[in-house]
């Protein structure tokens, strides 16, 4: 058995490894086809993907009447993303720029969206109103988006290939990227149920297990494709696709969750440490790409203490 899971771990990692590489060259191909800018395209075709985990997670336990798991898992997500992820990207494409008006205004909305959901559980509950209040809040911020062209559109100086080659090429990219987008997922479950299986295998405490490899593991699709944008110098790539991958389930995936089941939450207590450092994560990457409108290195070194300090509190707190 254990060489068993010591296979799907080396072959999971691989298989994430040229995944991640496939569909970083087809959403280039795909933004210069559509004449959109990388961020939008990261923002909306990675971002969407990375959720799809969160949905079926949310779905289910929503039809099993413990939506309370997809709202957790929501949270810790968002505090690997806003952290961890934007930490390591920054350090290894040694800083993210953030100058882009359009990168400015969603920082504002992806820090609002972060903390709405905590807002509005704040009674005990987040009802099938607040879900219609978290999907108002998405569909607005894609109206906003997409209602001006300068804000999504980008001229790119490249030579324009005949139309019918061109519609081959944009087909050809757009399977490339929903191939590596679906290897992409499995290769992140496969590394998360060995690693699991590890874990447990030497005994290591639940919550261990649960703040390290879970929350990781459901934040492994958008991190690697952060990490792997940076190694190309893709940089546009990464602040689009990780706002995203907070936006889309804080808002998404917990609206669709309040709609099949309202989330209740009997004991808030319970979920105070990740909320507080949810917060905290947010205004400072908020903070962060304000200032200079760039995330630096001596800023991701910062965002990885948060990241550190959240797991040490959680597990201490067990």
């Amino acid at each position: 058995m254990t060489w068993f899971y010591i296979f799907i771990f080396i072959i999971s990692c691989i298989i994430l490894y040229f995944s991640g590489e496939w569909v970083i060259s087809g959403l280039m191909r795909l933004a210069k086809f559509l004449g959109w800018r990388e961020f939008v395209v990261a923002f909306l075709v990675m971002a969407f993907a990375a959720s799809f985990p969160n949905l079926f997670v949310g779905i289910s336990s929503a039809l099993h009447k413990i939506p309370e798991l997809s709202f957790g898992e929501v949270v810790g997500g968002n505090v690997v993303d806003l952290t961890l992820a934007v930490a390591i990207a920054a350090l290894i494409a040694k800083g993210l720029p953030a100058a882009s008006r359009t990168v400015q205004v969603t920082s504002i909305f992806t820090i609002i969206i972060a903390v709405l959901p905590l807002l509005l559980i704040l009674d005990g509950i987040l009802t099938r109103g607040d879900g219609i209040i978290l999907i108002l809040c998405f569909g607005l911020y894609m109206l906003w988006l997409f209602s001006k062209k300068e804000r999504f559109t980008r001229i790119y100086d490249n030579i324009k290939e005949p139309i019918l080659k061109e519609f081959k090429l944009f087909f050809k990219d757009l399977g490339k990227v929903i191939l590596g987008l679906i290897l992409l997922l499995f290769a992140a479950e496969g590394i998360v149920r060995s690693a699991r299986f590890f874990a447990e295998s030497l005994n290591f405490p639940l919550a261990l297990v649960g703040i390290l490899i879970v929350s990781l593991g459901n934040a492994l699709p958008e991190t690697y494709f952060a990490i792997a944008s940076a190694r190309k110098g893709e940089t546009w790539m990464i602040l689009g696709d990780l706002m995203g991958a907070v936006v889309f389930p804080a808002t998404l995936v917990l609206g669709i969750v309040a709609l099949i089941c309202p989330i209740q939450i009997s004991d808030i207590s319970s979920i105070a440490i990740a909320r507080l450092f949810m917060i905290i994560s947010a205004l400072f990457f908020f903070f962060f790409v304000r200032t200079d409108r760039k995330i630096t290195k001596r800023e991701a070194f910062f965002l990885l203490t948060i990241y550190i300090t959240f797991v040490l509190v959680e597990i201490l707190a067990k």
